[in-house]
């Protein structure tokens, strides 16, 4: 009978591990939580169970998974607010988000956008992806569809009827507002007027106006009065799209800038910004050009470099351009991407000149852009921003950091490398190496400050009850190894992510998951109900 008591007795502190399930999927152990508010770090585990945060704290139960996270930061997943990762259902394991530590990613930046926001999310749920998307309605697709190649003028009465309809359409399928791009293609011929209108359409959802200005260089007060007459007559919220001074001549005005908005938020204006951490740009190499070159589209210019006495006059508004600036050559301007021939890739238009026309001229410089357009224009990065304004700009608690970058297929092209490392230059450069930031102020900028301000509920802060969005990062190892001249590089010391209580990233590689979801602003998915 003694035995069997025994027996008994050691079976029943056996069964509990023997039969019992798990009382949680993951338990994140002994990490340093920053939580996403700003507050300072404190240590304690993480348990998720269901894709959601089930406790904080110290946690005796077990998990399925178990996840030492001793000497990390265990933070909420990154949330990027300007992306172009439209493209996301083509390559939906977004490998180069996730791997420096992006969650959630909002695309339809600059005024480029689907024009069919349900049909984008119904392909997000039916062909899984990897991260959680949200999406703006773009200026630019809703003008083109509208106006077609005719853009240098308004839009008629009925035309603008139909732009204002295409972008209520938009909003009631889940868009979290307007973005507009004013230096491209139809936008750089839109007035402000027009914009208030289409503006006036988000405001019945409480969407968000994001805006790449028209000038972002020594004009920028004066865009800057444009997108506040905006967000005031339409009395909507604000974004200004990756913040910055371009140009010799512009550099130095941080802190004008910053005080400028400010003084429009004391005013009663809600107005935040974004911010990248490189002082290059990218974007078309159409850019080089005027664009009265292109009323009228792609065959207007090509029509242009058919006469030659029209050709020499725009060559001419090129050079006056350049020279404006203050510049001599276009060295600044680098190739990133150019189809028809890829041997440029990499190669300044300096450098592409000498390499293309045996001279390395101004004038060789200004033919090289234009036969590069001609043949179906490319990308570039283009340096010209200051150190100094950067960081005064990222300090702003406002700020908020967002890459700017699409996908990236690993080793194609010479791509910005901020697309690979951004959130992962923060951390390493400006908080660890140069502390720019405190650690949780960096963290709140990724997190909380763009889940408030796009309104996505329960995310951006590790709190019992959100979606189990982390990301776990090595504060002493977090880098960006990614460089201009060398971008193929994913970020450092980023060795686990979740999204939706899902391991994405774990060992510093992908493990395949799809447990990403689209994220319509104020509808069921955001209110944090999971498709089955």
């Amino acid at each position: 009978m003694k035995k069997l008591f025994l027996l008994l007795a050691t079976f029943n502190l056996l069964w509990p591990r023997l039969a019992w399930p798990a009382d949680y999927d993951v338990v994140i152990r002994h990490g340093r939580i920053a939580d996403g508010s700003g507050n300072p770090a404190f240590f304690a585990d993480v348990a998720v169970k269901g894709g959601r945060i089930a406790a904080i704290g110290r946690i005796e139960k077990k998990g399925r998974t178990e996840i030492d996270a001793t000497g990390l930061v265990v933070a909420p997943g990154f949330i990027d607010v300007h992306t172009h990762a439209d493209e996301i259902t083509d390559q939906p394991l977004a490998e180069n988000f996730l791997r420096m530590g992006v969650t959630t990613v909002v695309v339809g930046n600059c005024g480029d956008s689907t024009l069919d926001v349900d049909q984008y999310f119904r392909e997000i749920a039916t062909k899984k992806v990897s991260l959680n998307v949200a999406t703006l309605i773009g200026h630019n697709r809703v003008r083109e569809k509208v106006m077609g190649g005719d853009f240098d003028r308004p839009p008629t009465a009925p035309e603008l009827e139909q732009m204002k309809a295409l972008v209520d359409r938009a909003m009631k399928a889940g868009a979290v507002g307007l973005s507009t791009g004013l230096i491209y293609l139809p936008g750089v011929f839109s007035k402000t007027d027009e914009i208030v209108e289409l503006a006036k359409m988000v405001k019945p959802y409480d969407g968000l106006y994001a805006s790449h200005m028209r000038h972002e260089d020594s004009r920028i007060l004066e865009a800057l009065d444009e997108f506040m007459r905006v967000a005031r007559e339409a009395q909507v919220r604000g974004e200004v799209s990756h913040l910055k001074l371009s140009g010799e001549k512009s550099w130095g005005r941080a802190d004008e800038v910053l005080a400028y908005l400010d003084k429009v938020r004391a005013e009663g204006l809600d107005i935040t910004q974004d911010q990248y951490a490189y002082t290059a740009s990218s974007t078309t190499l159409r850019q080089l050009i005027p664009d009265e070159a292109f009323d009228g589209g792609d065959q207007k210019f090509l029509s242009i470099l058919r006469d030659p006495e029209q050709k020499k006059k725009l060559a001419e508004k090129i050079k006056n351009q350049i020279l404006a600036r203050g510049r001599t050559d276009f060295a600044y301007a680098v190739i990133a991407s150019y189809k028809h021939d890829p041997s440029l890739n990499g190669l300044n238009i300096v450098e592409a000149a000498k390499k293309l026309r045996g001279s390395d001229s101004l004038d060789d410089q200004i033919e090289t852009i234009l036969e590069i357009q001609k043949n179906g224009s490319g990308n570039g990065v283009f340096h010209g921003m200051n150190e100094t304004d950067l960081q005064k700009f990222m300090r702003h608690p406002n700020t908020m950091i967002a890459c700017d970058s699409g996908l990236r297929e690993f080793g194609k092209d010479v791509p910005h490398p901020r697309g690979y490392g951004n959130n992962a230059r923060v951390l390493g450069r400006y908080v660890r190496e140069l502390k720019v930031l405190r650690l949780e102020d960096a963290i709140r900028k990724m997190t909380s400050l763009p889940a408030n301000t796009f309104q996505f509920k329960q995310r951006g802060e590790l709190r019992e009850g959100n979606w189990a969005d982390i990301t776990i990062f090595d504060p002493e190892k977090i880098t960006d190894p990614a460089t201009y001249n060398d971008p193929h590089h994913y970020a450092v010391g980023i060795p686990c992510v979740l999204v939706n209580g899902v391991v994405t990233i774990q060992n510093n590689a992908h493990t395949g998951a799809k447990a990403g979801v689209g994220l319509p602003h104020l509808a069921p998915l955001a209110l944090g109900k999971l498709p089955k």
